[in-house]
Order: C-alpha cells, then structure tokens, then sequence
C-alpha cells in the first residue's frame, strides 16, 4: 500500500533514529463468506492471527529489521459468527486480540486487531516511533504524518500519497497490484532479481501468528525456538 511503502522508507532513511517501537492497529469488518466457509474454523486456517495477521507480523518482522525471540497474546470471539452453524458446528475463530511481540534488538512491537470495528474513519493505522521521531500511516486515508522530537507538535509533517499505477484501489487499496507486477517482474528476469518478500519472510510471519495463536490458548508468552525448532537466526 502506497502510505505504508512511504513509512517504510522513512524509517530506512533513519529518519526516525533507531527503531524502539511498532505498532499496528487494524479495526474494521468480520471475516467475508469464502468457499465453503472454509474461513471460519481454526482447523482450517490455524486461527485469525495466522490466517490474516500474519500480513501484519510479516511488515513488522520488515519494519524493524530483527528476529522474533518472543509473543505474548490475548483474544477471543466476543461478537463474530457466533449466531452462524456450519453443518452442527459454531465458528471458533478469534475476533479481537493484542499481540505483543518481542525482538533481539530490543525493539517490541503490538498488534490491536478488532474485527467488529467498521465504525472508525481508518481500517489501519501503523506507528513507528524511533529516538529521534515518529511517524504514521493511515488506510484508506493514504496519509503519513512524520514529526521529530526536536521539532515537536507544531512540526509533524502530513503527506498525501498515491501511486499512479493504481487505477483501482479496491478493498486492498492497490497492493494487490503492484504485488502482481513485482512477482511478473521476477518471473520474467529469471531469477536474477529475487522476490521483494523471500521463503524465509513469509515463513517467519506465519510463525509469530502460530506463536500468538499458542500464547491466547496456554494464557503464557511463547518462546518462538518452541514454534520454530530448527532456529530462526537469518
């Protein structure tokens, strides 16, 4: 997404100082109706937080550029599905969490995930603040906000961002996209320029939602060398 390709590169620019926190806020509408609601069981997905948020764990394994030592989660299915029965079964997946998740750098990073949330202006709101400033990314708004702590309130910077290519944002505002000619594009070279997002990544991402997933159900924080037994160093 376009706002968020612009925090990102602020934060690469060390514009921020040294990562110290990422937070990210999803709040908006419950799980769509999929093929055979394959969506609404946690046999099949492994869980909301693998299922959908391993998108969100993947962007701050990116952000803050360490490894995953440690999760700790709490959720449940408050509000969502619960009125639905699929062939004599209730849905059993998760609505709302907190993920925190711990990094060997010593930057933490926090999940707000509400599915039951179509009443706010934006779906996603990511917030990075280093030693030096903080800025912000906000979807569908396509706005970043950036200020620094030596300049204050009075000096956060807001920008509007777009992408010319993106002719349809959709419910993916435009990612969906770009994705796509990403991929074509190393298709199409052969293997000489790797994927942006490698084997590793996505593996990684699913293994903070299982450790997420693991930490909601033992009510404890999981190490993940426990989720990932073979180790995780890059």
């Amino acid at each position: 997404m376009p706002p968020v390709e612009k925090l990102i590169s602020i934060v690469k620019s060390n514009a921020l100082g040294r990562v110290k926190m990422v937070a990210i806020r999803e709040h908006r509408f419950p799980f769509l109706v999929k093929v055979h609601n394959w969506n609404r069981f946690n046999v099949n997905t492994g869980g909301t937080l693998v299922e959908k948020c391993c998108h969100f764990f993947d962007l701050m394994n990116l952000i803050t550029g360490a490894v995953p030592l440690r999760v700790m989660a709490s959720g449940s299915q408050d509000v969502n599905h619960l009125d639905e029965n699929y062939d004599g079964k209730v849905p059993d997946i998760i609505d709302n969490a907190y993920v925190i998740v711990e990094y060997d750098n010593g930057v933490r990073a926090m999940l707000d995930l509400c599915m039951f949330a179509e009443g706010g202006k934006n779906e996603q709101e990511i917030c990075v603040v280093g030693n030096y400033g903080k800025a912000e990314a906000f979807v569908p708004e396509s706005v970043v906000r950036f200020g620094t702590r030596t300049n204050g309130r009075e000096g956060v910077e807001q920008i509007e961002v777009h992408d010319d290519r993106i002719k349809y944002e959709g419910l993916h505002h435009g990612s969906s996209f770009l994705e796509h000619l990403e991929f074509l594009d190393a298709v199409r070279n052969h293997g000489e320029r790797p994927p942006i997002a490698s084997l590793y990544d996505g593996l990684l991402s699913v293994a903070v939602g299982v450790a997420a997933q693991l930490s909601i159900e033992i009510g404890k924080p999981v190490n993940m060398q426990d989720i990932l037994k073979f180790g995780i160093d890059r």
